[in-house]
């Protein structure tokens, strides 16, 4: 169902969305905004005639909503866009099944458009708004800021996820980075090991640096040393892991707990131990980052690694757009738990 170059269209029927706002409609029905709200999410304590005098007043203005109390007629389906630098689907897919799971049996639209530089993105942009979608995604490929969607006076609802913007007034919702590497390290921990060392991406990224903040408090929290030499950052390649673990063992050959930021890095680093005749995990516990299945189940062993939880993160994203439709206020940034996926590159007891 690709449409034009860039585009696709995913069926997880748009209708317009006026310049109109949740405090035009209270005004005009003489009625404070939290009144309002209520009235359009078919929430508290009202008034039968209170609640059916807002809801005339919004649809007289063209204010569009959704009651979450309420089945939606399938007349009414929505459209969201999704603007990503993902052209691979692999952050952004999961991303979209959990917006669907948000929207239930709502029909619901997806655009994908991929936006790999400003300009594109620009042109993608006008090219949704044009279509009158009901709201906007932003998502990544890597998880880090980036400047806000310019979509001027349009009064639309916008989440970012994945990614996050410098404004108050944005909602931005991303895996807790800081939490998932304190579930990994802990793991390194109780197994029993203590010569760390760190392999991860390029250091610009907020997540890199939140990533080995918190596995230095859990080391430091336990006594452990975690020296600056044995923090390696470069592209979020297989090569990399494989090249930093053969420059991290050639200093210091007692490492036996690798923690990396990807499932890529950690596949490369354990590839550089068996070629060296060092045994994973008996010598060496590795644990990865994203749980990327098709390789880290595809690792020998398979690959212990942090679930960043993206449906859970698309969730999460769905059900504030619902509540963004219906007129609620939502802002600020949103970090959602990771899991810890075990396999068996990580204990000596589970494996051979």
């Amino acid at each position: 169902m690709v449409s034009e170059p860039d585009k696709q269209f995913f069926d997880l029927s748009p209708q317009p969305r006026q310049n109109v706002t949740l405090r035009d409609v209270a005004d005009a029905a003489g009625v404070t905004l939290g009144t309002a709200s209520k009235a359009i999410n078919g929430r508290g304590r009202l008034s039968p005639e209170t609640r059916e005098r807002v809801r005339s007043e919004a649809r007289r203005l063209g204010f569009r909503f959704f009651s979450l109390q309420e089945d939606v007629p399938a007349s009414q389906g929505v459209m969201v866009g999704v603007l990503t630098t993902d052209n691979y689907g692999r952050f952004s897919l999961p991303l979209l099944m959990g917006i669907e799971d948000a929207f239930g049996t709502r029909p619901v639209s997806a655009m994908l458009c991929n936006s790999r530089d400003q300009s594109r993105e620009q042109q993608h942009l006008q090219h949704l708004l044009a279509r009158k979608v009901d709201g906007i995604v932003v998502s990544a490929r890597r998880e880090d800021s980036r400047p806000p969607i310019n979509i001027g006076r349009t009064v639309i609802p916008v989440v970012y996820a994945f990614t996050y913007v410098e404004d108050p007034n944005a909602l931005c919702v991303l895996p807790d980075d800081a939490q998932g590497a304190r579930l990994a390290t802990e793991h390194l921990v109780s197994l029993g090991r203590r010569q760390f060392a760190h392999i991860t991406g390029p250091s610009y990224f907020e997540a890199v640096r939140l990533r080995e903040g918190a596995m230095r408090q859990v080391l430091a929290e336990h006594d452990i040393a975690l020296p600056h030499n044995r923090v390696l950052s470069g592209p979020w390649q297989e090569s990399w892991g494989y090249t930093a673990t053969n420059f991290l063992f050639d200093q210091d050959p007692s490492i036996d707990a690798l923690f990396c930021g990807s499932d890529q890095l950690a596949r490369g680093a354990m590839e550089a131990l068996q070629a060296r005749g060092l045994r994973v995990p008996t010598d060496v516990s590795v644990v990865g980052f994203d749980n990327w299945e098709p390789m880290a189940c595809a690792t020998r062993p398979p690959l212990t690694t942090v679930d960043m939880n993206l449906a859970q993160v698309g969730r999460y994203v769905g059900e504030s757009l619902l509540a963004l439709f219906a007129g609620e206020q939502r802002s600020g940034i949103v970090r959602l738990p990771c899991s810890l996926i075990l396999r068996g590159s990580s204990d000596p007891s589970q494996s051979g």
